[in-house]
């Protein structure tokens, strides 16, 4: 997911021209359960490099999900894999549990659930345009792999489609 948000970030600065700032997890969590990459998008300056609160949230593990749950605003969009188990609707949040590994699983290639996840975020959270998303991610990928990564995010994108709101 940090590749995520590196991607995410290269498209609202580059392709659509808003400011930007991603900040992510060193050290041994980087590749574990709990890895974090923060974006913050902005049409105006960017006064300090953390979000205090996240108005989008993806989380693909429980550990994740329990660890930084509570850094997201009462309003947050919250995606979650459906094998994360969101007990209580964390404050007024809208949280949607989407089948983000299973479908990257299914692209018949390792690697592809941040492109999953990311076609999932262009539609719940449009803040980053879809167009901006696929050029960054084109630019984030082997040369000649572009079309497996595209067709990931696509995958992802119609998750965010035919996403309802979970009941609590």
């Amino acid at each position: 997911m940090i590749e995520a948000g590196l991607i995410l970030q290269e498209a609202a600065a580059i392709y659509d021209d808003l400011n930007a700032h991603h900040v992510q997890s060193y050290g041994p969590d980087a590749r574990g359960h709990s890895a974090r990459s923060e974006v913050i998008i902005s049409d105006g300056a960017i006064d300090y490099p953390k979000a205090p609160q996240l108005d989008a949230v993806v989380f693909t593990t429980q550990e994740a999900l329990e660890r930084y749950s509570a850094d997201q605003k009462p309003k947050a969009i919250v995606i979650v894999d459906a094998e994360v188990h969101v007990n209580e609707r964390p404050g007024e949040a809208s949280v949607y549990a989407l089948d983000l590994l299973k479908t990257a699983d299914a692209q018949g290639r390792d690697g592809l659930a941040h492109a999953v996840a990311l076609g999932a975020l262009a539609k719940l959270c449009p803040v980053v345009s879809r167009t901006a998303l696929e050029s960054a991610l084109k630019d984030h990928v082997p040369r000649g792999g572009e079309d497996v990564y595209l067709a990931a995010f696509d995958a992802g994108y119609k998750l965010g489609e035919a996403a309802q709101p979970q009941e609590f």
